[in-house]
């Protein structure tokens, strides 16, 4: 056997392993949400994420340029465009944080569940 080139069991665990993260996140997900529906949540979360948005454009607008004495309009609108949407990530981010550490940790239980399956399966128990 090559070490270089994986066998097709590895690539067999690996699927698995991704199969299983994404069970767990959605299994997360659900456990979070309590059977309503995402896109509520999420509308929720980006109409609260709207200040955040309105501070990284002022903040954006307001951004000193040291190779220029004044800023053009053009350079002026795009630096606020950009701090408007690092400022509107970030919100959603935020508000969506417990979200995401729901769907994380029931990920990570999936794919411990999982990696504890494929090392049974290696190491077989015998108790006789």
């Amino acid at each position: 056997m090559n070490p270089a080139r994986p066998s097709r069991s590895t690539f067999d665990y690996g699927r698995k392993l991704a199969h299983s993260v994404a069970q767990g996140a959605t299994s997360g997900r659900e456990e979070f949400l309590h059977g309503r529906p995402f896109t509520p949540f999420l509308g929720e979360s980006a109409r609260h994420a709207l200040s955040s948005a309105f501070v990284g454009a002022c903040l954006g607008l307001l951004r000193p340029h040291p190779e220029r004495r004044h800023k053009s309009a053009g350079r002026a609108l795009a630096d606020g465009v950009l701090g408007c949407a690092l400022g509107f990530t970030a919100g959603v981010a935020w508000e969506s944080r417990r979200l995401a550490a729901s769907m994380a940790a029931g990920a990570w239980k999936k794919l411990e569940k999982a990696r504890d399956e494929h090392w049974l399966e290696t190491h077989p128990i015998d108790y006789a």
